[in-house]
């Protein structure tokens, strides 16, 4: 007998990837699956506004996945711990709002969404630079893990002045910190997850090593999570 598995979406702007872990790692944990696929994806393209070069030049698609599985683990690898927040009251630094644009030039294949991004890029960069490395510190500090110990920092690629600051305030060099936003640009809830598997890749991670997931978005939305690498 063929059996299908269960799938569910979840909205939660560019830390779609962390909820969704963490609810994976939740229902693993209470015995509701075993194995479980969490993919980040988002096609920004199509609900932007091609004109205004303060979102348009920024944003990027993506998709990444993992698989999380509820094996016995007896050196403690995996999913530690997960931290999530959510502010209502500022949802106006990021939101869509209706409205017609053309696309892209050269793109007319892209099918544009009824509504698209707008951002209020300076109050936003100092709002999640202060709830990044916050939440950051509380996940570490969660699992009595300082900062020595992490391996590297996955963080969502939002843009560098947000990760450069972010790390700066915790403490943590950028020696010890992915990113690509430079080649991608930002792929929302699909950075995370790309980043993680170039790293992997790359040969930067080692069985048991910390490595700390964070990531912020619309919503407000933000979040983070500690790993201890078990590949």
């Amino acid at each position: 007998m063929v059996q299908s598995a269960f799938a569910f979406d979840i909205s939660a702007g560019c830390t779609c990837f962390l909820y969704a872990l963490s609810t994976v790692n939740n229902a693993i944990l209470a015995g509701n699956c075993r194995r479980a696929l969490v993919i980040g994806v988002d096609r920004l393209s199509t609900i932007l506004d091609w004109q205004d070069r303060s979102t348009c030049v920024l944003l990027g698609d993506g998709a990444g996945a993992v698989i999380v599985e509820g094996l016995p683990s007896a050196n403690g690898n995996g999913l530690l711990s997960a931290h999530l927040k959510s502010d209502g009251k500022a949802w106006d630094l990021l939101y869509a709002a209706y409205g017609d644009r053309e696309a892209p030039t050269g793109h007319a294949d892209v099918a544009l969404k009824p509504y698209y991004l707008i951002m209020d890029g300076n109050h936003l960069f100092k709002r999640a630079v202060e709830c990044l490395s916050d939440i950051s510190l509380k996940t570490l500090e969660y699992n009595n893990i300082d900062r020595d110990s992490v391996k590297l920092v996955v963080p969502h690629q939002a843009n560098m002045r947000i990760i450069r600051a972010m790390v700066g305030r915790m403490g943590i060099p950028m020696q010890k910190v992915y990113t690509n936003v430079d080649r991608y640009g930002n792929t929302s809830s699909g950075s995370v997850p790309i980043a993680l598997d170039e790293a992997n890749r790359k040969g930067l991670l080692a069985q048991g090593d910390y490595v700390l997931l964070v990531a912020f978005g619309a919503g407000l939305t933000w979040g983070s999570a500690l790993v201890r690498w078990s590949i």
